[in-house]
């Protein structure tokens, strides 16, 4: 593929990618078969490290059949749920693979427009680009509740996002606060070595079990539903989506009834800190060693230099086209068309859509521009 590189320190391109997560490696499959000029930047030192920096133990909820991106499929059984350091494997070799421009160490610090055309900036390197896709995915900041820091010094506090193992762990019980995936999973972990409780309670489960039948039977089901079903293009996906805005993701792979069988002390909420002790909904105190905190992550872009965007434009947007900024994309977003967008199927069908419409947006005019910014 005959992809136009930028150069290390910067220069003219037509698009920015930022994020060389799947969702921009997909966009930028799709770029390089256009023979696009683009750059992809990121701030890992490899493409993949989003994944590999999760917990130790980590398989993806979709089977291996779904997890492939365009021009290449996942290897290895198709019924298989890869780990979380297999997928980071897959995404390195997919970059190198397909000759993606990805620049990684490559930490964006400041984006803007002046009118006509973006600016970004890397440190000492600068872009500008008349497009520029956000496809940084949804693990940006961990987030805690404000009271975390009252608890006393002695108690080890993890988020999610930097939990790895139960070897982080002191001796004594473990508090898991949250009740998505993430926090079901690691209770169910951390149960094996340490007395856990788990505070919360679940949005709602899938009906059935997951792992190999599930992914030949039910699972495409529901991948179904999730991209041709439940998005904006329908009556009921126009009804729905915003009322799974408001919820968490239903349980996936482990159930309350697997806690419960494992041992995990099911707790309601936590409310906050009093005298030493967590505090839970009801007035109950709770003394603990450790506390991983499964609280969810915020989005947020504080290197974004664009004060004419209005401040819910995140939402006004279709399908990943901002509408108060053309040129401005966003990518591998939950619910920014489909119930699937954040899933892998998601941002392929997503990143072919935006790819679509980059290319019927490039005039001749606007492509000589390019080439002579590059030429300079």
């Amino acid at each position: 593929m005959n992809t136009t590189p930028a150069t290390d320190t910067g220069g003219a391109v037509d698009t920015v990618i930022v994020g060389a997560g799947q969702s921009g490696l997909a966009l930028g499959y799709y770029l390089a078969q256009q023979q696009r000029s683009f750059v992809i930047l990121d701030a890992g030192t490899r493409v993949g490290d989003a994944w590999r920096s999760r917990w130790d133990s980590l398989r993806l909820f979709t089977p291996a059949k779904y997890d492939g991106l365009p021009g290449r499929p996942f290897p290895g059984d198709p019924l298989a749920f890869p780990t979380k350091d297999e997928q980071a494997d897959y995404l390195e070799d997919y970059a190198s693979r397909f000759h993606l421009p990805v620049r990684p160490n490559t930490a964006v610090t400041r984006l803007s427009h002046d009118g006509q055309r973006f600016h970004v900036t890397a440190g000492t390197q600068r872009w500008t680009a008349a497009n520029v896709v956000l496809a940084t995915g949804a693990c940006q900041l961990p987030k805690t509740p404000g009271f975390a820091a009252e608890l006393p010094s002695d108690v080890v506090q993890l988020h999610s996002h930097n939990y790895k193992s139960p070897a982080q762990l002191q001796p004594g019980p473990v508090l898991v606060v949250g009740v998505g995936n993430s926090g079901a999973e690691i209770a169910l972990e951390t149960s094996r070595t340490h007395e856990t409780w788990l505070a919360g309670k679940p949005s709602a489960e899938i009906p059935f079990r997951h792992g190999r039948t599930a992914a030949r039977f039910f699972l495409p089901v529901v991948r179904f539903a999730g991209l041709h079903v439940l998005n904006t293009n329908t009556p009921v996906g126009r009804k729905m989506l915003p009322r799974m805005a408001a919820t968490a993701t239903p349980l996936i792979r482990t159930k309350l009834a697997d806690l419960e069988a494992a041992g995990v002390h099911l707790v309601p909420r936590v409310t906050g800190v009093r005298d030493g002790e967590v505090m839970l909904d009801g007035g109950q105190g709770l003394p603990v060693a450790n506390v991983i905190w499964c609280t969810g992550f915020t989005e947020a872009y504080p290197w974004l230099g664009i004060p004419a965007l209005p401040a819910n434009w995140r939402e006004q947007q279709h399908r990943g086209i901002v509408d108060a900024l053309p040129g401005l994309y966003l990518l591998g977003k939950d619910l920014i068309f489909a119930a699937a967008s954040e899933t892998l199927p998601g941002v392929c069908r997503d990143a072919k859509y935006l790819a679509k419409r980059l290319a019927a947006t490039r005039t001749p005019e606007h492509a000589a521009a390019v080439q002579s910014g590059l030429a300079a």
